[in-house]
C-alpha cells in the first residue's frame, strides 16, 4: 500500500523529497490499514462468546456510539453515531461488544445504508433477539468537502428486524427513548 500512495501523491504534482512528505506514503498506508481493520476482524472474535443469561424480556438500547467508515465512493470518510437497540431472548451481549459490532463493519469501504443493515442482521443472528433496531446518523465528507459541498447535511438510516419491523409500539418505544 506504500508504493501506491507514492504514486498517488506523486500524480497530485508533489514532490516525495519534500521534508513534510518525505515518510507520507508509509504514514498514510498504516492509516487506511487502522482506518480499513474490520477487514482483518470477524464478529465471532469482537463477541467473544460474551453471551450472558438473562431473565430480561425488555428493551435494550445503546445510543450515541461514535462510529467513523469511509464510503466505497469516493473513500472519504462519514462520520457520525449509531444507535442500537434489541429485546433479549434469554441471553443479552456484553455492553462493550455492541461497540464492537459496529466497528467491525463500519471500519470497511461501504455505504451507510449497508453499514446499518449489517450491524442490525449481525446482532439479531448473534443474540437470537425477538428484534433488533439500528439507526445511524452522520455526516458525509464526500458531501461536505466536494461535489454540492452541504456543511450541514446529515444522513439518517435505519434497520428494523424482527419485532421492530412487525409491531408498530415496539419502534415507537426504541424511537421514543432516542428522544432528548
Amino acid at each position: 500500500m506504500e508504493q501506491h500512495w507514492a504514486k498517488i501523491i506523486e500524480s497530485m504534482g508533489e514532490d516525495l523529497q519534500r521534508p513534510g512528505l518525505l515518510d507520507t506514503p508509509e504514514r498514510a498506508a498504516k492509516a487506511y490499514a487502522f482506518l480499513t481493520r474490520g477487514y482483518n476482524q470477524s464478529v465471532d472474535e469482537v463477541v467473544n462468546n460474551a453471551l450472558f443469561p438473562s431473565d430480561s424480556s425488555e428493551m435494550i438500547v445503546v445510543e450515541d456510539i461514535e462510529m467513523y467508515s469511509l464510503c466505497e465512493h469516493h473513500m472519504l470518510p462519514f462520520i457520525g453515531k449509531c444507535h442500537v437497540a434489541y429485546i433479549p431472548t434469554g441471553q443479552v451481549l456484553g455492553l462493550s461488544k455492541i461497540a464492537r459490532i459496529v466497528d467491525v463493519f463500519a471500519r470497511r469501504l461501504q455505504i451507510q445504508e449497508s453499514l446499518t443493515s449489517q450491524i442490525a442482521e449481525t446482532i439479531m443472528s448473534v443474540t437470537n433477539a425477538e428484534g433488533v433496531g439500528v439507526i445511524i446518523e452522520a455526516q458525509h465528507m464526500c458531501m461536505m468537502m466536494r461535489g454540492v459541498e452541504k456543511q450541514n447535511s446529515r444522513m439518517k438510516t435505519s434497520s428494523m428486524l424482527g419485532s421492530f419491523r412487525s409491531e408498530q409500539k415496539t419502534r415507537e418505544e426504541f424511537l421514543s427513548l432516542l428522544q432528548r
